[in-house]
């Protein structure tokens, strides 16, 4: 894993927060936070709240990290091979950028909704009533477990690591980058739902996005050539 990965992972994850995350997580939060949080409590209550959710959003890609980059590691891939799929991974990067941009419905396509299931709404409703931390934590895990296209890329992602350890790094990385945005939108809803901030981090993160994408998309196309 070299430290521009690092970099573009944690750049990437956190832009996509801002632009992707409130979007397709902030009605989440918004519920979990009129259900299950008192406005009166102190602070340090409702932040401990907010944390236990985040973690267990972290935690469900790490699981995810684990589950791909074994995945990775049982499936043999030859120098070839590897470059055919970063040179892939960087397209899908670049079809989400515009995706962000409003361009095209890439994301949306993806993010099939899991709403009608009978079992993930009485687990939700289970834990939306219970007012404990362990509750936010299982909110949080099964958010993270929720269709996201962000998630699909940072998966393959790990996947192409061929490494369990590095493919749970490359989802810990992801997740612990989301967390600024998510913890700060439980505390500050209106003013990172406000149209212009939005759409202003929306546009970086989907330039920011491409540009990797297509660097991604180089580096596989100079491993096959």
């Amino acid at each position: 894993m070299e430290t521009i990965n690092f970099v573009a992972i944690i750049s990437v994850a956190f832009l996509g927060s801002l632009g992707h995350c409130i979007g397709m997580c902030g009605g989440f939060v918004v519920a979990y936070s009129s259900a299950k949080i008192d406005s009166n409590s102190n602070k340090l209550t409702q932040f401990i709240s907010h944390l236990f959710y985040n973690l267990g959003r972290v935690t469900s890609y790490v699981m995810l990290g684990v589950i791909f980059g074994f995945l990775g590691s049982v499936i043999s891939f030859s120098k070839t091979s590897t470059g055919y799929l970063y040179f892939v991974i960087g397209i899908i990067m670049v079809l989400m950028g515009l995706s962000l941009m409003g361009k095209i419905n890439f994301l949306t396509s993806l993010e099939c909704s899991l709403s009608s299931n009978s079992f993930v709404k009485k687990l939700f409703s289970n834990l939306i009533h219970s007012k404990s931390f362990a509750s936010f934590y299982g909110l949080g895990l099964l958010n993270g477990l929720l269709p996201c296209g962000l998630v699909y890329f940072f998966a393959i992602s790990a996947a192409a690591t061929s490494s369990v350890f590095w493919g749970a790094i490359t989802m810990l990385i992801f997740g612990l980058s989301t967390i600024p945005t998510l913890l700060s939108f439980g505390f500050i809803i209106g003013f990172l739902k406000s149209g212009n901030f939005r759409e202003i981090m929306i546009k970086i993160a989907s330039i920011v996005i491409i540009l990797y994408g297509i660097y991604i998309s180089y580096l596989g196309y100079m491993a096959v050539i």
